[in-house]
């Protein structure tokens, strides 16, 4: 018997909230399995059109885990599957097949059209970009120079620091539905 799919969707709609590019979506996840992206486009003969950029994109690898329910998430223009200029609407449609997680939705959603940094712009190439194991680095001057090191690990612990004030100090009860426990969640002793 298939298991029913929960659906919600989520606008950014009206002539305040256009963005004309969108070079990059980010936001966090909060229990969402899969998202699709919808843009607001105008068509070749001028009326507005509704245009499917991302379909189903995983954001949990499992849904009834809560591996990656509450990760952040960057979606950039190369990722879609239309053209993301002359945007007048996004729709964001939220999925999530498994009935353990009553509520689910994205968080702290922003979009940045081009030129506009993105806070995930400000890490280094080399720690975003690092080489595969069978080509390691060797040590004739490829190593980056240790000050500038010192300071974009300084700038990373910042931002460890700022994900981690912006974390509720009390843990919510993630496995109890409605005040009970699946059966299936809980370990014998």
């Amino acid at each position: 018997m298939p298991v029913p799919v929960r659906e919600r969707c989520r606008c950014r709609c009206g002539a305040d909230a256009a963005v004309p590019q969108v070079q990059e979506i980010v936001f966090r996840n909060f229990y969402t399995a899969f998202l699709s992206v919808r843009v607001q486009r105008p068509g070749p003969g001028g009326p507005r059109r509704w245009v499917t950029c991302l379909r189903d994109h995983r954001l949990m690898p499992c849904p009834h885990t809560e591996e990656g329910s509450q990760d952040y998430f960057s979606l950039h223009r190369h990722q879609m599957l239309c053209d993301m200029d002359q945007v007048t609407a996004v729709r964001f449609i939220l999925r999530q097949p498994s009935p353990v997680w009553l509520h689910f939705t994205i968080e702290e959603l922003q979009i940045f059209p081009p030129g506009q940094k993105s806070p995930q712009k400000d890490f280094p190439s080399w720690l975003s970009q690092l080489s595969p194991p069978e080509q390691p680095a060797s040590l004739h001057g490829e190593l980056p120079d240790p000050e500038k090191v010192s300071t974009e690990v300084q700038q990373m612990w910042v931002l460890t620091e700022v994900i981690r004030a912006r974390q509720a100090a009390a843990r919510i009860g993630r496995f109890d539905v409605d005040g009970c426990y699946d059966i299936n969640l809980l370990s014998y002793t």
